[in-house]
């Protein structure tokens, strides 16, 4: 499953509420001003909750980490994947880093801070829910727009053949 940045679809959105993390004076950390970008699944049929974290050193430009963060409890990953295996579960529910992402030595340094940053502002939390379902929306809408129906042909004014109930002009024309 393709994981597409928010920014792509939804600049404005991102350009205000992409959240980055200033450190300075950190043991484990440089100092630096460190991005995470947020990337969503673009599978219309899939509800995995979750987002992908590409975390950007500003001074570099370097991709550091890849953390994944599902919001959802264990239970709804067990149901959603239909499977009760605790290694498939750890990687869906809560925080982590992406194991088929190469990592930077910083990656688990980064993982703490993001996990503090994710218990402390339920806001934030909420934020990302919110992009999720905007992500989500635009992909279904999109899928829409894609679907061929050959052989018909279809007036502006001709009810749209996705069943939506609308004129053809005001649906997947636009």
């Amino acid at each position: 499953m393709p994981y597409i940045p928010f920014h792509s679809k939804f600049p404005d959105i991102a350009e205000n509420e992409t959240r980055s993390l200033i450190v300075l004076a950190d043991p484990d950390l440089p100092d630096d001003r460190y991005i995470f970008t947020e990337a969503y699944c673009d599978e219309n049929n899939c509800d995995c909750r979750r987002v992908f974290f590409n975390v950007f050193s500003d001074k570099t430009k370097k991709l550091l980490a890849v953390i994944t963060f599902g919001w959802e409890k264990r239970e709804y990953y067990i149901e959603w994947m239909g499977n009760n295996d605790p290694n498939v579960i750890d990687t869906l529910a809560g925080l982590g880093l992406n194991l088929a992402s190469s990592q930077s030595d910083l990656a688990p340094f980064l993982l703490k801070k993001i996990d503090l940053v994710l218990k402390n502002d339920k806001n934030y939390v909420n934020r990302l829910k919110n992009h999720y379902k905007i992500f989500k929306k635009h992909v279904e809408k999109n899928v829409k727009k894609e679907k061929i129906y050959p052989g018909l042909k279809v007036g502006r004014n001709d009810l749209c053949p996705c069943g939506s109930g609308k004129k053809y002009k005001t649906c997947c024309l636009n």
